[in-house]
């Protein structure tokens, strides 16, 4: 479960990345977040991870209120998260495989448990061909779901996505967003941020957001 009450972001210069926003999201269920650049979308997606702080209201993430967290709390509420950025920060000196164990490696799992979950991860997004080759080897489509196949290589119950199509073709977009339906049926919670109205569309459920605040279409967001 993923819920807001009553949120706010300010930032010192007195501007809102977010304003008063509430929402509730579901154990399992997928939802796109729309609206145009500069609304607050990666924001909100922040915030859930924990990278951002509400100025005001509540985040509560699997039943815990998150805005509470001390610091060191912070980075084991991540280990419960997927988080895929519009960057995949991929390591261009390793190889796909050993992208994709190293969240495994960080948290002490041993070379064998790592080894035999990242490949597993990566049969899931169809890419278990590709687990020696190196990032820069891969087309961007096959980048974006490596850090799909890292996201996911530690079992979290919430996948938070940013934009992850933005910046590719429609084919590889849709291998993309097919990953990630995949995972929402296994009963992982997905929060995706787009801008893309084919694919809002399809979804069951948008939140839409223009200049901070919730809104009540597509059509109002763009």
């Amino acid at each position: 479960m993923i819920e807001f009450e009553n949120v706010s972001k300010q930032y010192n210069q007195g501007g809102y990345a977010l304003q008063d926003i509430s929402f509730s999201i579901p154990d399992g269920e997928l939802v796109f977040l729309a609206g145009p650049s500069g609304a607050g979308k990666s924001t909100l997606l922040k915030m859930i991870a924990g990278i951002e702080k509400p100025s005001s209201g509540r985040i509560i993430v699997n039943g815990q209120d998150i805005t509470r967290l001390r610091a060191g709390s912070i980075p084991y509420l991540r280990r419960k998260l997927g988080l895929i950025l519009q960057d995949q920060h991929l390591l261009n000196d390793r190889s796909v495989l050993a992208n994709v164990m190293l969240p495994l490696i960080v948290t002490g799992a041993s070379s064998a448990e790592a080894d035999g979950r990242a490949r597993a991860a990566l049969e899931k997004v169809g890419l278990a061909d590709k687990a020696s080759a190196y990032p820069l080897e891969l087309s961007g489509g096959e980048q974006q779901r490596i850090a799909i196949a890292r996201a996911i290589v530690n079992r979290p119950k919430i996948i938070l996505a940013d934009e992850p199509t933005a910046f590719l073709d429609r084919d590889n977009a849709n291998k993309v967003l097919n990953a990630l339906k995949a995972f929402r049926s296994a009963g992982v919670t997905c929060l995706i941020s787009s801008h893309d109205e084919q694919f809002l569309d399809q979804a069951s459920r948008v939140i839409y957001l223009q200049q901070g605040r919730l809104t009540d279409n597509w059509h109002d967001a763009a």
